[in-house]
């Protein structure tokens, strides 16, 4: 018999796995612990590392809590907004090769762009998944456009790493800074749009787009997407303000502990009043703008060499600094990668079964 062209299903899961294969994540483990071993390699000097031996394992313990409660918060607030249609195990699942889905892609894509496909693989139809991942990155927006004034106000022109950066490379991220904060209020306000005002506005245009030549064999797949989008979107309208109230606060509480951890790790090693703990967590909202236009996967390379620019003064010596940019990675990035590595596998066998796994798992080379 003739062997028959897979199905554009199989090839979206075949094309979303090849995405997450283990050999990808070489260039950007290489990428940042070659920028870490270059700031040892251009800092070290003997005894600069002897703040580890004076280390306050309290301020660690809460480190590793924040991370903790983080994760947490983002296993609830997933299911919460899902509407509990995931179980604990799912929503673990789901933010587990989420994170690991954005350590490995370029920054400009992430996991967000990964999460209707994790969804729809956890019974989630695609379009109530996007409704879904449209709420996530609402209140994520609002979060931004609401924490940024506040951090303006806590570190006003401090805000900006003015001490180790030229004047006029200062005035270009001022420049970016607030475009990037222009851009996600409009985005925000889209979002706002398309969820409470008009979601069948989002549906014509999935048909517009996919009415293109090159789209066109979509659009009927398209236009189903963008009913189930409409639905859900007016079951998500219904839900009432105690839906809403658990989504936002569990959203504050996520970012908020995300902002935290470096001020966390910085303390353990540095003795640190509230006042400043607090303006590291202001610039650490700018220092976020940087990752999110850096294009190689998880900003590797891009966060290690940016960090000392915005924390280093706040540490004192460049060995120390050095090694703060080591153990933050860490626990922020490569942490994700060995628990993607040890999830993606169990949840490519439970969610394809194993018939699709053979042909559908990703190389190991």
């Amino acid at each position: 018999m003739p062997n028959h062209p897979p199905s554009s299903a199989a090839d979206s899961d075949a094309h979303f796995l090849q995405r997450l294969r283990p050999s990808r994540l070489i260039l950007p483990v290489a990428l940042g612990l070659l920028v870490v071993g270059y700031l040892f390699w251009r800092s070290y000097k003997p005894g600069d590392l002897a703040p580890l031996a004076q280390a306050d394992w309290r301020w660690l313990a809460v480190a590793v809590l924040v991370l903790a409660a983080r994760d947490l918060g983002y296993i609830y607030r997933i299911r919460h907004i899902a509407e509990t249609e995931l179980t604990y195990r799912q929503a673990l699942d789901v933010i587990m090769i989420w994170e690991f889905a954005s350590c490995v892609l370029p920054s400009g894509q992430g996991g967000t762009g990964a999460a209707p496909f994790i969804l729809e693989k956890e019974g989630i139809p695609l379009g109530k998944g996007l409704a879904y991942i449209m709420v996530t990155a609402l209140l994520d927006n609002l979060y931004y456009v609401v924490m940024v004034p506040l951090v303006v106000l806590i570190a006003g022109a401090g805000l900006y790493p003015h001490e180790a950066l030229q004047t006029g490379f200062v005035a270009t991220l001022r420049v970016a800074f607030g475009v990037s904060y222009l851009f996600v209020t409009l985005y925000a306000g889209l979002m706002l749009y398309a969820i409470f005002v008009n979601p069948k506005s989002v549906r014509r245009l999935l048909v517009r787009l996919f009415s293109l030549p090159v789209l066109r064999r979509w659009r009927r797949t398209a236009y189903r997407h963008g009913q189930e989008m409409v639905r859900a979107s007016a079951q998500l309208r219904g839900n009432g303000p105690a839906y809403w109230w658990r989504a936002s606060v569990s959203t504050a509480f996520v970012w908020t502990a995300r902002y935290a951890i470096i001020g966390c790790l910085i303390a353990a090693f540095v003795p640190m009043d509230s006042g400043t703990f607090l303006f590291i967590f202001a610039r650490n909202i700018t220092y976020k703008v940087i990752l999110l236009v850096a294009i190689t996967p998880g900003g590797a390379g891009i966060a290690e060499g940016a960090f000392p620019t915005f924390f280093g003064k706040f540490i004192g010596t460049a060995t120390m600094t050095s090694f703060l940019v080591f153990l933050y990675r860490i626990v922020t990035y490569y942490l994700y990668l060995v628990l993607g590595l040890v999830f993606l596998p169990r949840w490519v066998t439970r969610v394809f079964g194993k018939r699709p796994q053979q042909n559908t798992l990703p190389d190991r080379t």
